[in-house]
């Protein structure tokens, strides 16, 4: 037994170099799917039997003793809940011995067995440095319980088990086992009843079985972990977008404090008295992009209808309606369509104002930019002619 444990210390150690990680590929995970991080172990052994009777019986305790000591198999399938912590279940099957004393002399016995267990694995190596998808070597202890039946003597016992599963990475999804472990089994299952000395305590009160195995771990499926989502990242991202669609929002308000400063300070021009004849050209302003309406349009149409009270007096009086777009906004034929259809709008105001269509001629002139600020060339103008 001193051997195996020598073994298991010199396989920690010559190993330990493989441990050093690269600190930039640690990073906390996410929780994986019920479906995520499965795998198969597969695996062949060598294993030691010490019963209890053969307390006192001054027996070599070598684990590789040939009256003790004998070959197995094993396999497993288990899951990994998050990159520490696991489960699996694991069947070992031993072509093994049953060694006990009678009347002072060692003795063993053919006692072919198995074993059931089911393992909780912490792998260390994730607990204690961090995950990393690329680590070359898992340092993983389990223990567990289950139950075991010698096929020999037909007799079933309750067992507790531990050890240490070492992995060694030989590709994202095959990995390299050694394994050392040890089940504790109640004293029927290799066959011998001798009841043991109520003096006995420890290791000698069960039979113990010893074994070193060798084998490999499939992964199924994914085999990897998410990171976990940098919240803080996230919401500092959230939050500069937040200001940024505040600070539109503050410009938007300003615009809009700005036009109405520009529309309660706006004076619509009036035309001028109607001196021999000759008329003052009467404007009407439009909103952009319509034929019907503006700001002052009601207003406008007062002075619009001075202009058709003198031209519907005389007789002999022509007017020219003269429609507009600003050429800051739209393309030309927009443009165009819109001063056409500002100088109809006006000339049908002024038939409503009893102006006989035969004595008005329109005309648009597209987009313009003759006056400041562009908005105010969004017109349409009437004249004498």
């Amino acid at each position: 037994m001193k051997k195996l444990l020598m073994v298991l210390a010199l396989a920690s150690v010559s190993f330990s170099a493989m441990a050093q990680d690269d600190p930039t590929l640690k990073y906390s995970v996410a929780t994986n799917s019920f479906w995520s991080n499965w795998f198969i172990q597969v695996g062949a052994q060598w294993s030691a039997w010490y019963s209890a009777e053969e307390h006192g019986s001054g027996l070599d305790t070598s684990p590789f003793a040939d009256f003790r000591s004998g070959p197995g198999a094993a396999i497993a399938i288990g899951k990994w809940f998050t990159p520490g912590l696991g489960l699996r279940t694991k069947l070992q099957g031993f072509w093994g011995k049953s060694v006990y004393s009678v009347n002072g002399s060692g003795e063993s016995a053919d006692n072919d067995f198995w074993i059931l267990n089911e393992h909780a694995l912490f792998n260390l190596s994730n607990m204690l440095c961090g995950y990393n998808p690329n680590r070359v070597w898992n340092f993983i202890p389990f223990a567990g319980a289950g139950i075991g039946r010698s096929m020999t003597h037909d007799r079933y016992a309750m067992d507790l088990s531990a050890g240490i599963l070492n992995e060694f990475k030989l590709s994202r999804k095959v990995f390299l086992n050694l394994e050392l472990g040890w089940n504790r089994c109640e004293t029927d299952i290799d066959g011998q009843m001798r009841v043991v000395d109520p003096g006995t305590r420890g290791w000698d009160t069960h039979d113990n079985n010893l074994y070193g195995e060798i084998g490999l771990t499939f992964n199924l499926g994914r085999a990897t972990w998410d990171k976990v989502p940098d919240v803080d990242a996230i919401r500092a991202n959230y939050e500069a977008q937040i200001d940024d669609l505040n600070n539109l929002l503050n410009n938007a308000n300003a615009d809009i404090e700005d036009l109405k400063n520009q529309i309660a300070n706006h004076r619509c021009p009036t035309p001028e008295p109607i001196k021999k004849g000759i008329a003052a050209p009467a404007t009407v302003f439009f909103y952009c992009n319509k034929t019907n309406s503006g700001p002052s349009y009601a207003r406008d149409l007062v002075d619009v209808r001075t202009v058709a009270k003198y031209a519907v007096e005389n007789n002999d009086v022509n007017l020219l309606v003269t429609g507009y777009a600003d050429s800051a906004t739209g393309n030309p034929e927009h443009n165009q369509w819109l001063s056409d259809e500002r100088a109809k709008t006006v000339v049908e105001e002024l038939v409503g104002m009893g102006v006989s269509r035969s004595k008005i001629t329109a005309e648009g002139k597209g987009g313009v930019d003759i006056l400041s600020p562009f908005e105010h060339n969004r017109r349409a103008t009437v004249e004498v002619k």
